[in-house]
């Protein structure tokens, strides 16, 4: 059973905030609410997708197994974001597998009640296109950092994207390990290294899990600025 920390977390979810409430209530008591340890499979590559998910408390996962067996990482999500929208509706397979990266609490909702309340009102179908959106817009910037970024470039604007702060300075904990990181950013991870060793001429200093950075703007500044001149 949620308690309402839970259910407050999922209401500002993008997937239901945009929500007239008795449809956020009616979802929110037919849900499924579930705890996961690190390492656990959510759901698997070619699994059948029956529901829509929203976490409400650590990592989880997207990827895909190459037929060598490489892993490729999709995306990773946290609290308040959802994911699984577009094949839960369509009624089919998980093209991709879930796994928690760290302790999590994850929400899922039954697609065929999705499925049943878009029927009567259209403006849930709205919702859960502009949540379908903003996956494939994260998905098509992730492309350009891959085309228009250096590595080192990819790894300052994750760092940047962990800053919740507008000083000059700020020290943020890497949230989950840095195989991982290197995965999300399209790295080897001893690339990843290489990266965190060229970051330190910008004010980046790297201690186990935490990144200190001395200089938000520095960092910002070689993020943005033109591969070539690297």
């Amino acid at each position: 059973m949620a308690h309402e920390a839970q259910k407050a977390i999922a209401r500002q979810s993008l997937l239901l905030k945009s929500l007239p409430n008795q449809h956020v209530d009616t979802l929110l008591s037919h849900a499924i609410w579930r705890s996961y340890d690190r390492g656990e499979t959510i759901f698997l590559q070619e699994e059948e997708a029956k529901a829509v998910h929203v976490v409400l408390a650590g990592w989880v996962k997207l990827f895909r197994m190459s037929p060598t067996g490489a892993e490729a990482v999709v995306s990773v999500f946290t609290r308040g974001e959802s994911f699984g929208e577009a094949v839960a509706l369509r009624n089919v397979p998980y093209p991709v597998s879930a796994e928690a990266v760290s302790a999590c609490e994850v929400m899922h909702i039954p697609s065929p009640l999705l499925l049943s309340l878009m029927k009567e009102d259209p403006e849930i179908g709205v919702s859960i296109l502009a949540s379908t959106f903003t996956h494939l817009h994260s998905l098509v910037a992730q492309l350009e950092q891959l085309k228009a970024q250096t590595g080192a470039q990819r790894v300052a604007e994750f760092l940047l994207n962990l800053c919740d702060t507008a000083d000059d300075g700020c020290e943020v904990e890497l949230p989950y390990d840095k195989m991982l990181i290197a995965g999300r950013l399209g790295m080897k991870p001893e690339s990843l290294s290489r990266a965190f060793s060229r970051l330190k001429a910008v004010g980046v200093k790297i201690n186990r899990n935490h990144a200190v950075i001395s200089n938000i703007e520095r960092l910002r500044d070689y993020a943005e600025a033109d591969p070539s001149e690297k």
